[in-house]
């Protein structure tokens, strides 16, 4: 068994598709990036940072931290602070591609490792009313880069090159070699594994 220390459902449910056991615990961290901080450096910094976190209130404990961005001409795309700032974002993707960076991160005591995963995603061009009804659902609020690609936001995509779970927020095949670096296996069945 693993500790998660994310809150997200989508990570749950991946980690939940490769049979892992976790429970989860939280602890936050400050999202802000740094001055001049490149987008690969930011999440690998947030992923470890969490697991850290975690890690030091669980000794023993293999501890997986995670964090996802999008990224446009080099720029950071975090969750979008309103609806105004979820409509530029997904109107300077439109029609472009733009990378999703995920981190996985799995610390046990002084033993860590980080791996950044990269998969480029081309939106289709859209309208300001494509724009402003998915707005209107909410699904943008809470989502880096103003979408979720696993829900409503689907539509949205014209393609993607690279790993989709890794769009999603846990790239699964960089995940699974690194917990078996932990002596991790997966496809576990532990019906008292949280969800």
């Amino acid at each position: 068994m693993i500790v998660l220390a994310s809150s997200s459902p989508r990570r749950r449910e991946l980690l939940q598709q490769i049979g892992v056991p976790f429970r989860i615990q939280v602890q936050a961290v400050d999202e802000t990036p740094r001055p001049a901080e490149l987008p690969a450096a930011y999440v690998a910094r947030l992923a470890l940072e969490k697991a850290r976190a975690v890690s030091a209130l669980n000794p023993g404990a293999v501890v997986l931290g995670s964090d996802t961005t999008g990224v446009l001409a080099d720029q950071i795309l975090v969750k979008p602070e309103d609806d105004a700032d979820a409509r530029r974002m997904l109107q300077a993707m439109s029609g472009r591609t733009h990378q999703v960076l995920t981190a996985v991160a799995l610390v046990q005591d002084d033993h860590e490792t980080v791996q950044v995963v990269r998969t480029d995603v081309t939106f289709c061009t859209l309208t300001d009313a494509q724009i402003d009804a998915y707005i209107a659902t909410g699904e943008p609020a809470d989502k880096a880069g103003a979408y979720g690609i696993q829900g409503l936001g689907a539509v949205l995509v014209a393609g993607i090159n690279g790993s989709y779970s890794n769009v999603v927020g846990l790239p699964l095949t960089e995940t699974a070699a690194m917990l078996r670096e932990f002596r991790i296996p997966i496809w576990q069945q532990d019906p008292s594994r949280e969800c």
